[in-house]
């Protein structure tokens, strides 16, 4: 790194990077990540970014100052409620749409997560921006879609299966390609839904579902069962 960005006033230094577009800044912000997907985290390099947008080295430091920064950076700009707008009025059919979104983009998403691998467990900051990126969201609006079932009373709130279910959505999603080599996509997610997690919710797996199976609310079977 230069010691350009350290040496010059801080005043003209933050004229300087006021100078960034929104525009601009997510044009940086996709050829880093593109270039991670692409290449892997140790491969990245500030100049390649720099290249590949037409810009200066030194306006890349001026602005983040280290690899770690500017990937943590857009990493947070990467932040999207990829869920925002799933409520259909029945827990199943919203789950089967939380599923065809995750599948959407899990080839990205997966890419991502995987070349990050090592790195985030080397650099707390670059390990909180992937969580606050592409972890926390999807976990908290598959919890706000639980929630709402719940509320409904298609599912019980002590429903044993609960809390399992956003680390089920999100795992399953990462972890597809590591066992088969193939992506999750949408159609896969939407048979995980269907033969797994609607089961486990005692709601049923059929594709007009979002019924009660013959089993109760806690997952214990109905008398006479």
């Amino acid at each position: 790194m230069t010691s350009q960005a350290a040496d010059e006033p801080e005043t003209v230094a933050a004229s300087r990077r006021s100078k960034i577009t929104p525009e601009r800044e997510r044009e940086f912000f996709d050829a880093v990540l593109e270039q991670i997907r692409e290449c892997g985290y140790d491969s990245l390099s500030m100049e390649a970014v720099a290249a590949s947008t037409r810009c200066s080295k030194s306006t890349l430091y001026r602005q983040w100052r280290t690899k770690p920064q500017f990937v943590a950076a857009a990493l947070r700009a990467n932040r999207r409620m990829r869920f925002t707008g799933i409520d259909t009025g029945s827990l199943a059919e919203d789950l089967r749409e939380a599923a065809r979104t995750a599948g959407a983009r899990s080839t990205n998403d997966t890419k991502l997560v995987h070349a990050l691998g090592h790195a985030v467990t080397q650099d707390d900051e670059l390990a909180q921006a992937l969580r606050e990126a592409l972890v926390e969201p999807e976990l908290a609006a598959l919890r706000e879609i639980l929630r709402r079932g719940v509320e409904r009373g298609e599912v019980a709130a002590d429903h044993p299966a609960l809390e399992y279910v956003p680390t089920q959505m999100f795992g399953v999603t990462r972890a597809r390609h590591v066992l088969e080599g193939k992506y999750a996509d949408e159609d896969y997610m939407v048979r995980f839904v269907e033969a797994a997690v609607l089961p486990a919710l005692g709601l049923s797996g059929g594709s007009g579902g979002g019924e009660a199976t013959s089993a109760t609310s806690t997952g214990q079977p109905a008398p006479g069962a």
